[in-house]
């Protein structure tokens, strides 16, 4: 595993930090079971992390490992349920909200529980008999396996971008599965870290070349950089033990799900008001959204502790799985009312928190952090993350219409991990719509109900401005 990869699966000793993506799509019309057996079958040998599950390394020589699962079985990993289309949850109380309601008590369940360690992490859920004779695909991916936008990637392979689709291709063959025995295990590991070590004793030596170059021709600047870099590590794995929030304090390992769906362009064209882009209409709608819901609950707030993941796939790393992204964890204002200065606001914050000299020390931060005991890491990472209040995640979604089996693919709602928040608040993109998911932790969020509300007037808000 990379070290970034290994990261998230470390840190679950700490249930409150799992990193779980769940994705709820909705089609025109049933799926049928069989067709999308045989399609997941093709995904799993296409992309072959889906069929390796996590061993660690002996002696803990190495990060853990992808190794291929000898008790593969499909059939664990693809299910299938009927909606009750009566209204009501599994315990048989009444639903309220929409109606993709009934589909996300059947998600939340699933959302919540753990994967089983001794198996590929991921499994897909076939909802059949919702209203209008549609269904729903709940996927269920760990974030080792994958970020957001890797996850698009893979659903790319499932999906077809024509009605028709292709029935007819043989399926590739399996990536033979070579269980190691304990002593390759070992030699392996030694053979990883000899050439990381040595790549990274390269690059030390490389950058000690450029910094005594530096040094004879600008020490003052060169001394100046150096701290500047020491200060942005420090920010980056300063704890953050205490929610800014008054409201949103408490924490469980329960979720919620709620959407809403906004019009692409008129957000677009909100953001080019200030110069800004996509995420900085969605960033402050979410701020703008946030401090209505504290108004309403008797509370005002002048800013909430965010974290952002910033894609950082280049076209040398545009593989499907394993993560390219960079976490950005900073405090956002949320007391700014008009939306206009509003998104100024968050597209100059959002500007120099992406000149954080730390940020490129992403993954040796990561590997410094693995090489600690697993106790040690997850508590430096709970003590990082317990702290925020909010995560956003803004990820692009396909520009065209696509379909699965025949069935055209109507919604796609991404609900990410909440890794100790209150909630996670996800952006995915499809043709001309913006599906928001909002994935709520209940203890910390009281009214859920009232937070869509407020969180659905403050997206009006910044659409009514073009």
């Amino acid at each position: 595993m990379s070290d970034a990869d290994a990261l998230m699966w470390t840190i679950e000793k700490d249930p409150l930090l799992r990193s779980t993506i769940t994705t709820v799509m909705v089609f025109d019309r049933p799926v049928d079971r069989e067709r999308l057996r045989l399609r997941l079958d093709r995904v799993s040998r296409v992309i072959p992390r889906l069929r390796q599950r996590v061993r660690s390394n002996t002696l803990s020589i190495a990060p853990p490992r992808w190794d291929p699962d000898p008790n593969f079985d499909l059939a664990y990993h693809v299910r299938s349920t009927h909606s009750r289309g009566d209204g009501l949850d599994p315990l048989g109380r009444p639903l309220p909200g929409g109606p993709l309601r009934e589909v996300f008590s059947i998600a939340e369940p699933i959302a919540m529980q753990g994967f089983d360690r001794a198996r590929p992490l991921w499994e897909f859920t076939l909802v059949d008999g919702l209203a209008d004779d549609r269904c729903a695909l709940i996927t269920k991916v760990h974030h080792a396996i994958t970020d957001g936008v890797g996850g698009v990637k893979l659903m790319m392979e499932l999906l077809d971008v024509d009605a028709q689709g292709a029935t007819d291709r043989a399926l590739p063959p399996v990536a033979p599965n070579e269980e190691r025995g304990e002593g390759g295990r070992v030699i392996d590991a030694l053979v990883y870290e000899t050439r990381r070590q040595g790549a990274a004793l390269a690059r030390t030596a490389a950058s000690a070349g450029r910094h005594a170059g530096r040094l004879r021709e600008d020490p003052l600047g060169l001394g100046t950089e150096l701290i500047d870099t020491a200060s942005s590590i420090a920010r980056m794995v300063s704890p953050a033990l205490a929610p800014l929030s008054p409201l949103m304090t408490q924490r469980s390992l329960s979720v919620h799900f709620e959407e809403l769906q906004v019009p692409l362009e008129p957000m677009k064209r909100a953001a080019k008001l200030v110069s800004g882009k996509l995420n900085d209409a969605f960033v402050a709608a979410v701020t703008g959204g946030l401090a209505r819901y504290h108004h309403e609950m008797g509370l005002d707030v002048r800013q909430l502790r965010m974290t952002m993941p910033i894609n950082i796939r280049t076209h040398a790393t545009e593989r499907v799985a394993g993560n390219r992204f960079t976490p950005l964890r900073f405090p956002v204002p949320v007391d700014i009312a008009d939306p206009i200065a509003r998104m100024s606001a968050v597209r100059t914050l959002m500007a120099r928190q992406r000149q954080e000299p730390a940020l490129a020390l992403t993954d040796t931060l990561a590997g410094i952090i693995n090489r600690l005991p697993a106790t040690a890491s997850t508590t430096l990472f709970g003590s990082m993350l317990k702290g925020i209040d909010f995560i956003t995640s803004n990820v692009p979604g396909p520009p065209v219409p696509v379909y699965l089996a025949g069935a055209r693919l109507e919604r796609q709602i991404a609900f990410g991990p909440m890794t100790g928040a209150a909630m996670n608040i996800t952006l995915l993109s499809y043709v001309d719509d913006l599906n928001v998911g909002v994935n709520t932790d209940p203890r910390a969020v009281t009214e859920p109900g009232l937070l869509l509300d407020c969180l659905v007037d403050a997206f009006d808000e910044i659409v009514k401005l073009v």
